[in-house]
């Protein structure tokens, strides 16, 4: 049987940092279980592209539709190696679930692998789970760690930032750096 990982999304999610994550997880073998509150396996959910174009923030596009592979209302972390949290507009209001702040302080109870990418990290800090942590985000998100306790540390949009079980990037041009950390702290050989 494969290894699990919960991949942890809503609408407006990011879309490079939900499909690449998805696929690539899955091509070195683990069972990819996505998931969002109020829906279950076959429900899709819209993500949005952002792009860097020179402006004083992120622009945003329509993204694909994604299909959900698991049901939330029956996730249990215990069945889980790791959690990745995608990016984008939807950790801003996945973050008022109580569920899914359950979940994420289980997984770190559990000293269980944590991957946030861009916004992701809001979630963390609201789960009170950053204290003493390294972590970085998107730019607009560092005060979010900060205030949560943790030390924000700015890098390069395709960079990540490993401190114990939790890896963070900063945005999707960091999705190959944030997947080979992660699935190290998963156990992965992975050779650059």
């Amino acid at each position: 049987m494969a290894k699990k990982v919960l991949l942890l999304a809503g609408d407006y999610t990011e879309d490079y940092e939900t499909m690449v994550p998805f696929q690539t997880l899955q091509v070195l073998g683990y069972q990819v279980d996505a998931v969002c509150p109020e829906k279950k396996a076959g429900d899709i959910i819209r993500t949005a592209i952002h792009d860097f174009e020179g402006d004083q923030t992120y622009s945003e596009k329509r993204g694909h539709n994604f299909a959900l592979t698991a049901n939330f209302d029956t996730v249990n972390t215990s069945e889980y190696e790791g959690l990745f949290i995608t990016g984008g507009r939807s950790p801003e209001y996945l973050r008022l679930n109580a569920r899914v702040i359950e979940i994420v302080q289980e997984f770190f109870a559990a000293n269980k692998p944590v991957a946030a990418i861009c916004h992701g990290p809001q979630l963390l800090a609201a789960a009170n789970v950053l204290k003493g942590k390294k972590a970085t985000a998107y730019p607009a998100v560092g005060p979010d760690i900060t205030m949560a306790g943790g030390e924000y540390v700015a890098v390069d949009a395709d960079k990540a930032v490993v401190d114990g079980n939790l890896v963070t990037s900063p945005a999707w041009p960091g999705d190959s750096a944030i997947l080979i950390e992660f699935a190290k702290l998963m156990g992965a050989k992975i050779e650059i």
